[in-house]
């Protein structure tokens, strides 16, 4: 269900001002058909009561046989005039109060000229009357005009009708039928392609605008991500729209705070690692002069683990903030270079075709991510596997070992700092949880991502997806 609604904002804005505009449009255009409506029955009924005058102010002084004669000589197919003995309307009562009123008013004009009773009726529409020419006459002969005329002609013939019934003095009825005029409708086969038109021309505009309105805030969005990767880049313009300026500003003064926090982490990192050296140093001294060789050989491997420990948190603390500057780099040369160091690491056949892999980083924190992987494969797997593949946007390394692999549950948890699945600290069974959060934020830096999944047959497959270099203009 809520794929049905959009997803983003400007979709929203759109929906909303399109679903506001239609309401609007229908609310308008039902005013103006009542408004019509209404208007056009008060001009019907007043041309009623002026037909009615000129037709009793012509034939009321005239005898039965004048009578019959002028109203013959009146009448046509849509405007038919009759005299009768008896009205044509045979119900005095009027079947609503708009031609009851309209009764009275026609019988107040018209008793000067001695007229009793006045009954009025509407009919529905009569028979239909054909829209084609007249038979001697061709249609590629007949003019606008002519065939608005019979456009007219036909729509009045099936329109609704009023009646009406006037008694003169000497009890004669007058008849006559008066066709009321068609109205036209407001959207019709010649004016729906132009309102078809502006309708489009307002959403495209309006599509137009929004996109103008919103890049600010997609250039803000890239731009946060952007911070995330890499909080050494460059500010946002602050220019534009009051908001945008706002939120720019808001962004730009984050990114300087998170700077200052990230640099005196920096600092506190390297202060401590160096007020540690110093007290270690006198400590080994110190236990050198120790005749106990087993005490002493336990008391320095717990200084060696206090020592890994410092290193471990400096690393982590530092490794976002180092000064290096990103450059092209030969990926497969990089991870070949690291899969020397480890004698239990073999690359997969076929992966020698992904020679010529080119990235763009940071070398040494690139470096660091792959060695940082394979060390962790190598440790809980003893043997590893790598291969390389490329793909038109990305380069994708895969590293397989032969441990224990990971609980489902905890496939994430041990991106987190100082998280291990064997759960001591000991340097001999895993290092102090680090490498894979180190490794991850690192991916992440360059726009790449690390993500483990257990194999089929026993062990880990560890994957690292980093964007691919474009190619240089005209290689």
């Amino acid at each position: 269900m809520k794929r049905l609604f959009p997803q983003t904002l400007p979709a929203w804005i759109l929906l909303i001002l399109i679903a506001g505009l239609l309401v609007t449009q229908v609310t308008t255009l039902y005013f103006i058909v009542e408004q019509r409506r209404a208007s056009n029955n008060l001009l019907e009924l007043f041309r009623l009561s002026d037909r009615a005058y000129s037709l009793v102010k012509l034939m009321y002084s005239a005898t039965p046989e004048d009578r019959a004669q002028l109203a013959k000589g009146l009448a046509n197919p849509n405007y038919l005039v009759t005299v009768s003995e008896v009205p044509l309307i045979r119900s005095a009562i009027p079947p609503d109060d708009d031609l009851a009123e309209l009764e009275d008013v026609v019988v107040s004009r018209l008793s000067k000229f001695g007229v009793l009773e006045v009954r009025i009726y509407r009919k529905s529409a009569g028979p239909v009357v054909s829209r084609e020419a007249p038979d001697e006459t061709s249609p590629e002969d007949i003019g606008e005009i002519e065939k608005e005329f019979l456009n007219l002609a036909s729509d009045i013939s099936q329109s609704d009708r009023l009646v009406a019934s006037v008694e003169f003095k000497d009890g004669q009825w007058l008849n006559f039928v008066m066709p009321l005029t068609p109205v036209g409708p407001l959207v019709s086969e010649e004016n729906l392609p132009l309102l078809g038109g502006i309708a489009a021309l307002v959403v495209i505009m309006t599509i137009w605008a929004l996109r103008r309105l919103t890049a600010p805030y997609r250039t803000l969005e890239s731009a946060v991500r952007r911070i995330g990767a890499d909080l050494k880049s460059p500010p946002l313009p602050e220019r534009g729209s009051r908001e945008y300026r706002s939120a720019a500003h808001a962004v730009n003064t984050m990114q300087a705070q998170l700077r200052e926090y990230v640099e005196d982490r920096e600092q506190l990192a390297a202060a401590l690692a160096h007020d540690l050296r110093t007290p270690l140093t006198r400590m080994k001294l110190r236990l050198e002069l120790l005749k106990d060789a087993g005490k002493r050989k336990a008391l320095m491997d717990d200084l060696g683990d206090i020592e890994a420990i410092a290193r471990s948190v400096v690393d982590f603390a530092t490794h976002e903030v180092k000064d290096e500057t990103p450059e092209r780099i030969d990926f497969w040369s990089l991870v070949d270079s690291i899969a020397d160091a480890y004698p239990q690491v073999s690359f997969a056949d076929g992966s020698a075709n992904a020679r010529g892999l080119i990235c763009v980083g940071r070398p040494v924190a690139l470096r660091r991510c792959v060695t940082n992987l394979v060390d962790n494969a190598v440790t809980y797997g003893e043997r590893a596997s790598i291969s390389l593949s490329g793909h038109e946007k990305e380069i994708v390394l895969a590293i397989e070992d032969d441990g224990p692999g990971i609980p489902q549950e905890r496939l994430e948890q041990v991106f987190r700092p100082f998280t291990r699945v064997e759960g001591s600290r000991n340097r001999q069974t895993g290092g102090f949880g680090l490498g894979l959060t180190i490794a991850r934020a690192i991916a992440r830096g360059v726009g790449g991502e690390v993500t483990l999944e257990n194999r089929q047959g026993g062990g880990l497959r560890t994957e690292l997806r980093i964007p691919r270099a474009a190619e240089p203009a005209g290689s």
